[in-house]
């Protein structure tokens, strides 16, 4: 398997070869931010791409979002695509080693494009990111792929055993508002973080 490290996802960038990228923010994450008053709240995006969530959390008030991913390229993408977006939200890094505290981290496309043995410590390293009662948010795959990753799939039971000893599984079933093209292959996830 190939080394998936920032020259990797930046080829993938360069390439066009972003399969995953479907254009616009998620219909799941787009309702849930609806759904939040308090719009003070830090967010992170962790390996976020193209981010569209993170616009559309800005352009609806938010105004602690932000932004990370370990390649240049969608960073510089978003930037010119979004000049008023804050640049010092924009993080370009390794999400292994980012530090900050957060009241939100939306998941959508990273941990599906870890490999499956660093889930541990993508469970570890939220849990130190989040503050305690801080909320882990988004969408898992729920599904096996036939093809090596990424993405790489995995299925509820799995998750739950997962998180469950850092996270309160406030919500994890599967995802009824997922767009058409993912529609029954999706788990949507409201963790809250117990330890903190």
């Amino acid at each position: 398997m190939a080394e998936l490290d920032e020259k990797y996802w930046s080829e993938r960038y360069k390439s066009g070869l972003t399969g995953w990228d479907i254009g616009f923010p998620s219909t799941p994450i787009v309702q849930y931010l609806d759904q939040i008053v308090n719009k003070d709240v830090e967010i992170l995006i962790p390996g976020a791409g193209n981010a569209y969530e993170a616009y559309y959390a800005f352009q609806s008030g938010f105004s602690n979002v932000h932004v990370l991913d370990i390649s240049q390229e969608p960073l510089r993408n978003f930037k010119d695509k979004f000049p008023n977006f804050p640049s010092s939200n924009l993080h370009h890094g390794d999400f292994f080693e980012h530090h900050g505290s957060y009241n939100l981290i939306l998941e959508q496309t990273f941990f599906c494009a870890l490999n499956p043995s660093l889930r541990p410590k993508y469970v570890k390293k939220m849990s130190e990111l989040l503050l305690k009662g801080g909320k882990l948010v988004g969408l898992l795959f729920n599904k096996e792929f036939n093809s090596p990753g990424p993405p790489f799939g995995g299925g509820i039971k799995e998750y739950q055993k997962l998180f469950h000893n850092s996270f309160e599984i406030d919500v994890m079933e599967e995802c009824y508002n997922s767009i058409p093209a993912r529609a029954g292959s999706e788990a949507f996830i409201r963790l809250i973080n117990s330890k903190g």
